[in-house]
């Protein structure tokens, strides 16, 4: 079990999302890989600046995406975006390629030098738009002590946003953690049920009691609740809240940046 504290200075860390332009090959593409790259170093250092925590990369201008996997093409474009939002950052990285492609996210990290990954169906499956996502605990974990990337943390989704969970409706979020924890990942992360929503407080509350790992919020925290939200949580994946209008497909927006540190510094 790894410890947030291996890869943040601060408690609580506050994580900010970059969402890179539709990549080369995938339907909605318009832009050339150098022009994606230059516009997620401008968000990259608008986050060092800011002052947060650390950043997280996400392909969710890919849609639709494909299932449990990605093309070389996508492997290639995301390193090279990785490695130069590290280098202008220095901030601790992760990233997370849908849908489900782990493997592909571990390798990544691996190459680009950074810290963590976000995975789905880690434990336990789901369905998603893209289909029945399968658990991939044992084989991910053997793929990243093959390639020898054991320092990438893999921060697993219970009962993931955007999902139907009709197939495990007999388990709960609580139980779903555990079995992130006794399959030997390295935190949880909760979620409201899309994108921008928060989480429901008893999820967050259950979670807490059911695992010893970091649970970090990922979805829908923002400056109006992250007073109720600090105490249990360790740490927090902001997206929406940091951009234009709130909503996750516009520009990171230095000011909201701002008033939701002054609120997480004072909760």
């Amino acid at each position: 079990m790894a410890d947030l504290r291996a890869l943040f200075r601060s408690a609580k860390p506050v994580i900010g999302m970059i969402h890179v332009g539709a990549l080369p090959g995938t339907p909605g593409a318009t832009l050339v890989l150098g022009k994606l790259t230059a516009a997620a170093v401008r968000e990259a250092r608008i986050y060092r600046e800011a002052g947060v925590d650390g950043i997280m990369l996400e392909n969710m201008h890919d849609t639709p995406y494909l299932r449990g996997g990605v093309g070389p093409e996508i492997v290639a474009a995301m390193t090279v975006l990785a490695a130069a939002v590290k280098a202008e950052s220095a901030l601790p990285c992760g990233l997370q390629i849908l849908a489900a492609a782990n493997r592909e996210a571990v390798a990544v990290a691996h190459a680009a030098g950074l810290g963590f990954v976000r995975a789905e169906g880690f434990a336990f499956a789901h369905v998603a738009d893209e289909g029945i996502i399968q658990s991939c605990a044992a084989e991910l974990l053997r793929y990243r002590r093959a390639i020898g990337a054991d320092a990438v943390q893999i921060w697993a989704d219970v009962k993931k946003k955007h999902s139907s969970h009709a197939i495990t409706a007999d388990v709960g979020i609580g139980d779903t953690a555990h079995a992130v924890e006794f399959m030997r990942g390295d935190a949880v992360i909760v979620t409201g049920a899309v994108t921008g929503d928060a989480p429901k407080p008893e999820d967050v509350r259950e979670v807490r009691g059911a695992t010893a790992l970091p649970v970090l919020l990922g979805s829908g925290v923002n400056a109006g609740n992250i007073a109720a939200f600090k105490p249990h949580a360790d740490g927090f994946i902001v997206g929406s809240e940091f951009k234009v209008g709130g909503h996750w497909a516009g520009r990171v927006d230095p000011r909201r940046i701002e008033r939701f540190l002054r609120a997480h510094a004072a909760a």
